[in-house]
């Protein structure tokens, strides 16, 4: 069975390279800024989407109340992102910080479109930590008790 990232979030988080690509492109203190930030995000975007957001494909189908035993393949990452947590929340906020300095840049150069989009994700990451993550490990914790498998 193949799990996908739901569509909206692929969207989401293919804007936002955009944006951290414009913003690389500006140049000065706020694109060097950026840059840092692009080396903070680009492995936790990959993980992410390898085995953190793919489990929330699932949702429409279980709300909908239908299980089916290859939905079990979803352990392997909803289990990974549990291990891994703690390792992606420092991530976040090692992407926090050099979003903070970029916002400082983009002030100093009054390139309000960088901050805006330096606030965006922020706020992105908090969805994650909120609503997210715990999602996705909830989803495998749920197929696991319809499924009845032993944790």
């Amino acid at each position: 069975m193949e799990f996908k990232v739901p569509h909206a979030m692929k969207v989401e988080h293919d804007e936002l390279h955009a944006d951290l690509t414009k913003a690389i492109q500006s140049g000065g203190k706020t694109g060097a800024a950026a840059k840092e930030v692009a080396e903070a995000l680009h492995a936790h975007f990959e993980s992410e989407e390898k085995y953190a957001l793919p489990p929330l494909g699932l949702l429409p189908a279980l709300a909908d109340g239908r299980i089916t035993p290859e939905m079990a393949q979803v352990f392997k990452m909803t289990d990974m992102l549990k291990a891994e947590l703690p390792r992606m929340l420092d991530e976040h906020q090692a992407i926090i910080a050099a979003l903070k300095k970029m916002i400082e840049a983009a002030k100093q150069e009054k390139k309000m479109e960088h901050i805006a989009f330096a606030e965006k994700l922020m706020l992105h990451a908090q969805n994650e930590e909120e609503v997210s993550y715990p999602t996705a490990i909830l989803i495998g914790e749920y197929l696991k008790l319809k499924l009845g498998k032993k944790t």
